[in-house]
Parts: C-alpha cells; sequence; structure tokens
C-alpha cells in the first residue's frame, strides 16, 4: 500500500459565514468521515490547519512574507494521510470529504517514502 495526502483547499468556514450548528453539523460530518477511514485502517494522520495568518519564507535571502488567510486565492485548510492502492483508490477515499457541496476541493498527492530510495533512481 502506499501513502497519499489529501489536502484540503476552501475558504474556512467563518469566511463563508456558517451559523456555529452549521459548523458543528460540518465537523459531525468530518467525524463520521474519519471514523469510517479509521475502521478501514487506512487513515493514518490527518490535522485541520490554522487559517487566520499564512507566514511564507522564499528564496535564497530567505525573505519572510505574512498573509492573511483572506488574502490568500487556494486556503489549505487541513489534510489526511490515507493509504491506498494508487491513485484511483486514493480518488475513492477523497470522495467521502464533506465539503463538496461548498465548492471546496480535495488535492491528492502520494508521499515518498525514501526509506525506499529516491524515486525513479
Amino acid at each position: 500500500m502506499k501513502k497519499f495526502m489529501l489536502i484540503f483547499l476552501g475558504p474556512d468556514y467563518p469566511d463563508l459565514g456558517l451559523s456555529p450548528e452549521q459548523m458543528q453539523e460540518r465537523m459531525g460530518k468530518w467525524q463520521h468521515w474519519s471514523e469510517q477511514m479509521k475502521a478501514q485502517r487506512i487513515e493514518h494522520d490527518g490535522k485541520a490547519l490554522h487559517t487566520n495568518t499564512v507566514r511564507r519564507v522564499t528564496g535564497p535571502d530567505r525573505t519572510v512574507t505574512d498573509q492573511a488567510g483572506s488574502e490568500i486565492k487556494e486556503l489549505v485548510g487541513g489534510y489526511y494521510i490515507v493509504s491506498a492502492k494508487d491513485y484511483d483508490a486514493a480518488t475513492q477515499i477523497a470522495q467521502g470529504f464533506p465539503d463538496y457541496d461548498l465548492g471546496n476541493t480535495v488535492e491528492i498527492r502520494e508521499v515518498i517514502d525514501f526509506s525506499q530510495g529516491y524515486p525513479g533512481t
């Protein structure tokens, strides 16, 4: 089995104007999806990320910039690391993402296991 990172892109709930009750309902959907993956033993890690400020360090001079979450075009709100046979299987797992109806996106990337050497060498 390979590992894949499911990266969640989209605005933060408060930025969408969701009420506390709507946010609580959303969290219940997230919990349900996570519990399903844990029961299948395919979820290894997952975290939500603070989205109010993002700090970037860039280039050879290591320029530091802070951006408000509201200024960022595609905000990363969190991630899961899951086990799957291939991209198709990881895509199937991503079908459970609860925020597609809000226009949010899941980006899927394979995690490189360097204990097996660098890929392609």
